[in-house]
């Protein structure tokens, strides 16, 4: 989606704010013993007091409203019965929709202590998606954005996951430009054009190169096998930035 006129960025604010904010509810209640599908719950009956519907559900059936994965889970965990623990890494990914218009966000959050190598891992990861997020704006190039972050990971010694990517968003929860690489590349021509909706999210590792499922349909798993954050904003592409929508307020 590009954004031509105010009424549209307006719509997008919104969702956006929604998906913040629910991710914040959620994660204010992460403890020792909660359940992921308790925590789902949190974040279904928000979306429901906002108007909003859950896109992974609307959009491929998701057997959940969010999308929560616990350490060796790095991407579309399936809400359940698994208890969190303390020293857990729950990554919690919320997209959502309302009047149209559609917003991702996602992080990775501790559940109490945890070890000061992932504690790193996740301050990292967070930082990261700032650098990626630096490289939106008018007429720049789409694999600035994983050049950016591959720099920074490979200074920092990690690993990027090379098949789980940013894209573009807006009026559907996936859409042009699809698969933008936030890992370097060669080949990608592309540029972002003034008021692209896009997502900015990396995987970082400690060790990780690719997403692989397992025994469900909709679980990924880091290999080979390591420690993953991910942290993930949606924003429009200005002449002096981005802009991020998915802000809590």
């Amino acid at each position: 989606m590009t954004i031509t006129h105010q009424d549209e960025l307006e719509a997008l604010q919104e969702i956006g704010r929604i998906c913040a904010n629910t991710m914040q509810a959620m994660a204010k209640a992460i403890e020792p013993g909660i359940t992921t599908a308790e925590l789902d719950a949190i974040g279904r009956a928000y979306m429901e007091r906002e108007g909003a519907m859950s896109a992974p559900q609307s959009t491929y059936d998701f057997p959940g409203t969010t999308c929560i994965s616990v350490n060796e889970e790095i991407a579309h965990g399936i809400p359940g019965t698994r208890a969190i623990r303390t020293g857990d890494l729950v990554n919690i990914d919320v997209s959502a929709s309302k009047n149209g218009y559609f917003a991702d966000t996602g992080a990775t959050f501790r559940s109490g202590v945890v070890h000061p190598r992932l504690d790193r891992l996740c301050r990292d990861g967070k930082r990261a998606t700032q650098i990626g997020m630096a490289q939106v704006a008018s007429d720049r190039p789409l694999a600035g954005i994983g050049k950016a972050i591959g720099r920074f990971a490979n200074e920092r010694g990690y690993t990027l996951i090379q098949n789980l990517a940013s894209h573009g968003i807006g009026h559907s929860l996936h859409e042009e430009p699809k698969e933008i690489a936030t890992w370097p590349t060669r080949g990608e021509k592309r540029r972002i054009n003034k008021g692209l909706v896009l997502t900015v999210e990396p995987f970082l590792s400690t060790g990780g190169l690719w997403a692989e499922g397992g025994e469900d349909d909709w679980t990924l798993y880091a290999s080979p096998s390591a420690p993953c954050v991910q942290y993930e904003h949606t924003v429009v592409a200005t002449d002096t930035g981005p802009l991020i929508v998915t802000l809590p307020g």
